[in-house]
């Protein structure tokens, strides 16, 4: 005989599985980055903010010194000798920190991405965990005796019968 919560799991385990091979299928076909050195320049503009301006990138400001800033990753680049983290490490040290749109991957700066989600994470399986439960206790909480419907029809008779400035605050 078949049980009836293995009847119930089996179509979660077949979308989990559709949407881990969804996302397989989608990593293996991106394209896996810039393919010319212009492409890879514009890449790296876009990671680095322009010292002068406020809330623009060096690819969108066309400001003098983000002009000047365009010029050296375009040479850096044309150079050929420098990887694209070491080019943004040039920059981050000539300007600091504040310059790089896209936060390293290391130390708080990994921490100031990672905290929130996990924190999601963690809020979203405390939800899933506390409906398992409530759903549970209802289950199992029993039906309501015919003294129990007796004693509510009580109550709500003796409450239709009080006079209106007794219910009324």
């Amino acid at each position: 005989m078949i049980d009836r919560r293995t009847v119930k799991r089996w179509p979660a385990w077949v979308l989990l599985i559709l949407v881990v091979v969804g996302f397989l299928a989608v990593g293996a076909t991106r394209a896996s980055g810039p393919s010319t050195p212009e492409e890879r320049a514009v890449e790296l503009e876009k990671r680095v903010a322009c010292p002068t301006c406020q809330g623009e990138s060096v690819y969108e400001s066309r400001s003098t010194a983000a002009e000047n800033l365009r010029n050296q990753i375009h040479t850096l680049v044309d150079e050929g000798e420098l990887d694209d983290a070491e080019i943004l490490g040039t920059i981050e040290r000539a300007f600091g920190a504040r310059v790089l749109l896209v936060p390293r991957a290391t130390g708080i700066d990994a921490l100031a991405w990672a905290l929130p989600a996990a924190a999601l994470v963690c809020a979203v399986a405390a939800l899933v965990v506390t409906f398992r439960r409530w759903r549970r206790d209802a289950a199992a909480a029993p039906e309501p005796t015919e003294d129990d419907r007796e004693l509510v029809a009580a109550a709500l008779a003796s409450e239709d019968e009080a006079p209106a400035a007794e219910r009324d605050p």
